[in-house]
């Protein structure tokens, strides 16, 4: 099952780099040494086993974009699931980037008019922070009517911080993509419940994106689920220089457990517990019995023929 995904924005807005570091482990610091895109980059990203984002990540350069929305029109336009379109909060050429981009939802309207629109205002490090409120929402207001007839969902974003991961930013975005995301969300309420759980999130084995999360007691922190994206990731990736593999880690006070795993073939799972007299060993077992629905539901998910004998929690 294939989705196709335009990443698009004028050149040096920061596209390549989000890409590399959420689909290809870079670090941020890495990204400096990555070149200008020619043209169009494609690359096919497994996702959740049998979904596949047909990412197409657009060259920037004025020639290229005037060749997308005449030569190439069709062939760029068609059959697109998601556009999501890059500013860098800095540009200089507000008025040349708001043209660019409203060519884009022009030639959306044209050929895939069910697409979703997302627009990232990036590079947002750049600003000073107690004004990256004002920007932001000054810009989301302009590309909101600018949009029209169209929706388009705003977010603000920087390599340097866990905004890239947020919640309502990528995994929000490939969230969308998921079918039937609701079952999965509804079983993992389910099993919340079962283990009596705070919260129980589900990480996409790779990128480490939140996909799914059950949460039943409220938490101060809305930033932590990108924080804890962020976090793992990073130490997957010391792990794998080390050439070991990243399997579960459990962390424990006197106030909360948390526990990460390897959960179905695509997808790690976390459950914080507030009750630290709830015994390791139980959370584990509850946690490996569970495995086989999920697999199921991925297996469904995915168009995967689903074995009979799967258990239920």
């Amino acid at each position: 099952m294939k989705k196709k995904v335009l990443l698009m924005g004028k050149s040096g807005s920061g596209k390549t780099s989000m890409r590399s570091i959420i689909f290809a482990n870079y670090i941020a610091r890495d990204t400096r040494r990555l070149g200008a895109t020619i043209d169009v980059e494609h690359s096919h990203v497994r996702f959740l086993g049998n979904l596949v984002l047909n990412l197409w990540d657009c060259g920037g350069q004025e020639i290229f974009m005037e060749n997308y929305f005449t030569t190439q029109r069709d062939n760029v336009f068609r059959n697109v699931e998601v556009l999501i379109y890059v500013f860098d909060v800095e540009s200089r050429e507000v008025e040349k980037d708001m043209h660019y981009y409203q060519s884009c939802l022009e030639a959306i309207l044209q050929n895939s008019p069910g697409a979703k629109v997302f627009c990232l205002i990036h590079k947002m490090d750049l600003i000073p922070e107690d004004q990256r409120k004002m920007i932001f929402d000054k810009r989301e207001a302009e590309l909101m009517k600018r949009s029209l007839p169209l929706e388009c969902t705003c977010f603000k974003t920087s390599i340097w911080d866990e905004t890239l991961y947020k919640a309502s930013a990528w995994s929000n975005i490939v969230h969308l993509l998921i079918p039937n995301v609701h079952q999965l969300e509804s079983s993992l309420s389910n099993f919340a419940t079962i283990l009596d759980a705070d919260e129980v999130l589900l990480f996409e084995r790779a990128t480490f994106l939140v996909i799914a999360h059950s949460v039943k007691r409220p938490h101060t922190d809305i930033h932590r689920f990108e924080k804890i994206s962020n976090i793992v990731k990073q130490f997957k990736l010391s792990c794998s220089k080390l050439q070991a593999q990243f399997q579960s880690m459990e962390v424990r006070n006197s106030c909360f457990a948390a526990f990460i795993d390897f959960f179905t073939p695509n997808t790690y799972v976390m459950v914080i517990m507030s009750d630290p007299t709830i015994p390791s060993a139980a959370t584990l077992v509850n946690i490996r019995n569970a495995r086989k629905h999920f697999e199921k539901i991925e297996r469904l998910e995915s168009g995967l023929p689903v074995p009979t004998t799967a258990p239920r929690i």
